[in-house]
């Protein structure tokens, strides 16, 4: 069956106190929006609709970096749920399939609760998402006779029996595109708000001879956005819902409340995650590597064997071959790192290329950067790059070769040969005490002519 997504984002969110648009604001390091486009894509969507207002020109960005089909279309006046899908109307006027309606600010609408939704829909003309509140205050309540939806009545109108009800509305509607857009038409603004709700589709559909039921979720699935401290409380959700899932998967945390996911982090069983790790977009991790603590990843690779930190960053473009050892405060960005190679002190790899079984000693530095362009260093395998060395790209450092401590190589080393690139010392006999004497003096002027 084609399915279609339409997404409603067109809230302003005046509530978060922000000039960005609400759907934009991140969870583990990705927007709101795409927390629904990505569980809305499990369903393999022929079509994507998000429906857009203020900022619609940062929303558009956002969802096409996502799904770069998506269409976006603008609901310039905020006159109700209703009137938000009808936007998408003419977009889907050609559509054959199903169309789900879901929203931009309720991010944790999970993939198996949407495929209970499609199959619902066999035996339903129209389906809504429900869940059965712990406090119902004042969300729609679902009038249900057995296992069909005779209507949903929203808190303002609803009467005290109906309030009563602790089944409630999430929002989330399924039904056959043509269908679900001639019941919008049909759908009117005689209520308190005088907005066009999208709930009145289900009576509609009713007294049309149309079927309706509801399928239930959790209720932290349907957690809604609309202020800061309930951002913070979604944040905390998805970092706890991670965690949990990676150790079902067979990950170790030695301290699990102080390690943060992103929304794409994948890390593989029997990895041994330390304290205060963060993990950025666009990481993955293998089976059995260690991260440990106070370490950073993004946009990196992580194979099998693998240790990372303390203290690391690891930057996008980074990829580690099994059994790479990466120590404390090392920075690699746009770096492959071959199998068994070290990189164990105080040290930054960019634009680079290591050899197996290389070794890098504390404080080298590829220097990529000439103030316009990067540059890049290949050092071959079974290389020993001497402690302070400063690589000078481009340059090739050959195949067991090995640079002196204190080094600034500005040439390419051939295979097997020692690279020396210092000013001979020179030792002065007692010209330190001369000049400390100096300075002294100097320093004693200086304070007698500030008093």
């Amino acid at each position: 069956m084609n399915i279609a997504l339409i997404i409603l984002g067109a809230g302003k969110g005046t509530r978060m106190k922000s000039d960005l648009p609400k759907v934009l604001h991140p969870i583990a390091a990705a927007p709101m929006l795409i927390h629904a486009m990505r569980a809305g894509h499990s369903l393999t969507p022929d079509q994507t609709v998000i429906v857009a207002g203020h900022g619609a020109e940062a929303v558009t960005e956002a969802a096409q970096s996502y799904d770069e089909t998506a269409k976006v279309v603008v609901q310039t006046e905020q006159l109700g749920t209703a009137h938000a899908v009808a936007q998408a109307k003419d977009v889907l006027a050609d559509h054959a399939g199903d169309a789900i309606v879901l929203y931009g600010d309720t991010p944790f609408i999970s993939p198996e609760t949407l495929e209970r939704m499609i199959e619902a829909r066999k035996n339903a003309d129209v389906v809504v998402l429900g869940f059965s509140a712990a406090d119902a205050g004042r969300y729609g309540r679902l009038v249900m006779k057995e296992n069909s939806l005779e209507r949903i009545v929203e808190y303002k109108d609803a009467s005290e029996s109906e309030r009563a009800i602790d089944f409630c509305n999430s929002g989330v509607v399924a039904a056959k595109t043509s269908t679900l857009f001639d019941l919008i038409d049909a759908v009117g603004n005689d209520n308190a708000s005088s907005e066009y709700y999208l709930t009145d589709i289900v009576q509609i559909a009713r007294e049309k001879g149309l079927s309706a039921t509801a399928v239930a979720c959790d209720e932290s699935e349907t957690l809604g956005v609309n202020a800061r401290a309930e951002l913070a409380q979604a944040e905390d959700l998805f970092q706890i819902r991670m965690r949990r899932d990676a150790m079902e998967n067979g990950v170790t945390f030695l301290a699990p409340d102080s390690v943060y996911f992103s929304f794409d982090t994948i890390v593989g069983r029997d990895t041994v995650i330390e304290q205060n790790v963060v993990f950025a977009p666009g990481v993955t991790v293998e089976s059995g590597a260690r991260i440990r603590a106070f370490s950073h990843l993004e946009g990196c690779h992580v194979s099998r064997g693998a240790i990372v930190g303390p203290y690391a960053r690891l930057r996008p473009g980074t990829e580690l071959a099994e059994n790479v050892r990466i120590g404390n405060f090392v920075e690699t960005k746009n770096a492959i790192i071959d199998n068994g190679a070290k990189v164990n002190h105080l040290s930054y790899i960019g634009d680079a290329h290591l050899g197996a079984a290389t070794n890098v000693g504390a404080g080298t530095v590829t220097c990529n950067y000439d103030g316009v362009m990067k540059h890049h260093t290949e050092i071959g395998e079974r290389v020993f790059i001497g402690s302070d060395t400063m690589l000078v790209a481009p340059v090739r450092i050959g195949n067991d070769a090995m640079t002196a401590s204190g080094s600034v190589i500005t040439k390419d080393v051939p295979d097997g040969a020692l690279a020396l690139g210092r000013a001979e010392q020179t030792n002065k006999p007692g010209l330190a005490v001369k000049l400390f004497e100096m300075l002294k003096l100097k320093k004693k002027k200086r304070n007698e002519e500030s008093n």
